[in-house]
């Protein structure tokens, strides 16, 4: 019997949505070199009532769950060891602190889509077991999405500012009275994103507050920081992407650029906005 931090029931896992691709996934698990720390917990898991389960809950209903727990069995482990409150709070600390100094684009990308790899999965375990109600799960995902957000921005301001673009008043926690803003609309703004949720953006940047030092034209180079931070997001690398990312709902998007002033927002709020 497999020791966890919460109760695999097997009554309680949904059963495999297509059984042949479950099997197919538990093959592939008992393939899979794990090396001498996992291959004893690999083994148990697969054996135990629940852990076999589980296991076939997820191979045999997403593809994606199946590639989570095929490329992070270490991570997986120390999951199912801690449980997924203690293993959520520590990835969003880890993009909340861990990831402050990076200062590689390729190395952040690629770290945020491992993050998210891990979040998912150890979010869909809580959903899937029954541990997390709808409303934990929901928030979980915003929770994640507020803390990818704030560490793109955060790593695209300190990059303004290092190639001399923009004065930040505090280069160590850049958001900080930078004079940007992002609003999350929709489903983020109502902290409900389910799994497929693409994320709806508004930048702004306040022109009486940013410190701009740069030679381009200011909105300019806040279009660009804009699109920047949706390729952070939106790219796809051999790690996925993070969150599909829409700046669409700004005002008037076909004919404004990816990020406003906040005047000429409250100018089209208070004239042509409509309800």
């Amino acid at each position: 019997m497999i020791t966890t931090a919460f109760p695999l029931e097997p009554q309680r896992l949904p059963l495999p949505g297509d059984p042949a691709r479950a099997a197919l996934g538990l093959e592939r698990w008992a393939e899979r070199e794990f090396g001498p720390d996992l291959a004893p917990f690999a083994h148990r898991l697969s054996a135990d009532a629940g852990g076999r389960a589980l296991l076939e809950a997820l191979f045999g209903n997403s593809p994606f769950l199946t590639q989570c727990c095929l490329r992070e069995p270490s991570f997986l482990l120390r999951l199912l060891r801690l449980g997924p409150d203690a293993t959520f709070a520590e990835l969003l600390g880890s993009l909340n602190h861990d990831f402050a100094g990076l200062s590689d684009r390729s190395a952040l990308m690629h770290r945020l889509r491992v993050a998210k790899r891990r979040a998912a999965l150890s979010i869909a375990i809580a959903d899937i077991a029954a541990w997390w109600p709808l409303e934990r799960v929901t928030a979980a995902l915003t929770s994640l999405a507020e803390a990818a957000l704030r560490t793109a921005l955060g790593y695209l301001l300190r990059q303004a500012h290092d190639m001399g673009d923009i004065a930040l008043p505090y280069p160590e926690t850049p958001e900080r009275d930078s004079g940007v803003i992002v609003l999350g609309m929709g489903k983020l703004g109502a902290r409900e994103l389910n799994y497929s949720s693409d994320i709806d953006l508004v930048v702004l940047f306040d022109e009486e507050r940013v410190r701009y030092t740069g030679r381009e034209n200011v909105r300019q180079r806040f279009a660009r920081l804009a699109r920047d931070l949706v390729r952070l997001f939106d790219e796809r690398t051999e790690d996925g992407y993070v969150f599909r990312t829409d700046l669409r709902l700004r005002p008037d998007p076909a004919s404004t650029p990816p990020a406003l002033s906040v005047l000429a927002a409250l100018t089209y709020y208070e004239s042509a906005g409509q309800n």
